[in-house]
């Protein structure tokens, strides 16, 4: 599955320097990921590391600091050939375009089910051949002074890796810098993980941080008006 760092980590310095993306066997991803190669460009971003060789994995999307991020991950998605899946309430998926959505890649989660959303996540891992699940572990726009651990527990208890994907505005670049195996001993990874978003800024600086206390929201707990990406 490719060479593997001192810190366990599927990934090399040589490696990260290139955007290979996953093998798909849709004839519309090569002009899909030239699409979104431009879209890239055009918004000043530059990609790296290749994409690994998991066809189920937690990705881990962070920062998370602007709707923007979502558009800057699915473009980046579309550059690697990968469909990303991603949680939503239920009721997206109870009307008529709800085929629509799942397509989209929405994983609907029942609040009011006796099973928790790290059971239904597992389930659907268990469901699906192929499945990367993004989820922003601050679980917030807002300035978060600790990642939750969700997105550990649905890769624990999923059996599944952790995919660290680092959406960083300062140096406007989108770095895959591998998988993380965890090991069930969250205290003891999540240092491993968080290192390698040490230096990484989000669309607002001051709201990401990787273990910090929060800092003072602006008046009123309001999150600022997003401006263009």
């Amino acid at each position: 599955m490719g060479a593997v760092c001192a810190d366990g980590v599927q990934a090399c310095d040589s490696l990260r320097q290139r955007a290979r993306p996953a093998a798909s066997k849709s004839v519309f991803a090569p002009v899909w990921r030239q699409v979104c190669r431009l879209v890239l460009a055009l918004g000043g971003w530059k990609v790296r590391g290749d994409w690994p060789d998991a066809p189920k994995a937690v990705m881990i999307a962070a920062p998370h600091t602007s709707n923007w991020d979502g558009f800057w991950m699915l473009a980046a998605a579309g550059l690697y050939q990968i469909k990303l899946k991603w949680m939503g309430k239920k009721s997206l998926t109870d009307h008529a375009l709800g085929g629509f959505v799942r397509w989209l890649g929405c994983v609907p989660v029942d609040r009011t089910s006796a099973s928790d959303v790290v059971d239904q996540m597992a389930a659907a891992f268990a469901g699906a051949d192929r499945m990367i699940l993004a989820i922003a572990p601050e679980g917030t726009r807002a300035r978060a002074g600790e990642w939750k651990s969700g997105y550990y527990r649905i890769a624990m208890a999923a059996g599944v890796p952790l995919i660290v994907s680092v959406l960083d505005y300062g140096s406007r670049t989108i770095r895959i810098d591998g998988i993380i195996q965890p090991t069930g001993d969250y205290e003891a990874d999540l240092p491993r993980i968080q290192a390698h978003y040490a230096g990484a800024e989000g669309r607002h600086a001051g709201r990401f941080s990787v273990g910090e206390a929060p800092e003072e929201e602006p008046s009123g707990g309001e999150i600022p008006p997003e401006d263009k990406g």
